[in-house]
């Protein structure tokens, strides 16, 4: 038996409880280098316990959908934002304290940041194999939990 999730767009307002939708929408804060450059400032907290703050890259491959979701984690001792290096959008799948999934996609560009010990899915892209810069906590001890679901959730739109 396959329990469903419907996938949602990605808005700041419906992600609030888990993280930070990482954009550039609306004007930017500052021009910078001559007014050829926006920055759009301090778009999501790093919020790490010890330890130091990471910048890595991750290859991750293509997924299908429907999606079968069986496995979440979450990371206690640091927030982890993903931050695609390409335009395509990726699928994010976050659960309540209840472990009850809900799932987004990313319009194209955007990335993501997971409050510290949010419950999410696995790093999903849906355009072909995806490269994304992820800052998060590089430090000793564990800060990785997992948990699988008995029964699997099918995750499509």
């Amino acid at each position: 038996m396959t329990r469903e999730i419907i996938i949602s767009p990605l808005t700041q307002a419906a992600f609030a409880p888990y993280g930070d939708v990482l954009n550039c929408d609306g004007d930017p804060d500052k021009m910078i280098n001559a007014g050829l450059c926006g920055r759009f400032h301090d778009r999501a907290r790093v919020d790490v316990t010890d330890g130091n703050v990471g910048i890595s890259l991750f290859r991750s491959e293509l997924r299908a959908l429907p999606y079968q979701l069986d496995l979440i984690e979450r990371h206690p001792a640091g927030s982890q934002a993903f931050i695609p290096m390409s335009m395509d959008p990726f699928l994010v799948i976050v659960a309540d304290a209840d472990l009850q999934p809900h799932a987004f996609v990313t319009a194209p560009g955007e990335g993501i940041n997971f409050h510290r010990g949010t419950w999410h899915g696995v790093l999903t892209p849906l355009s072909g194999p995806g490269l994304f810069a992820v800052i998060d906590r590089i430090g000793v001890g564990a800060n990785l939990e997992e948990h699988t679901f008995d029964t699997p959730y099918s995750v499509n739109f």
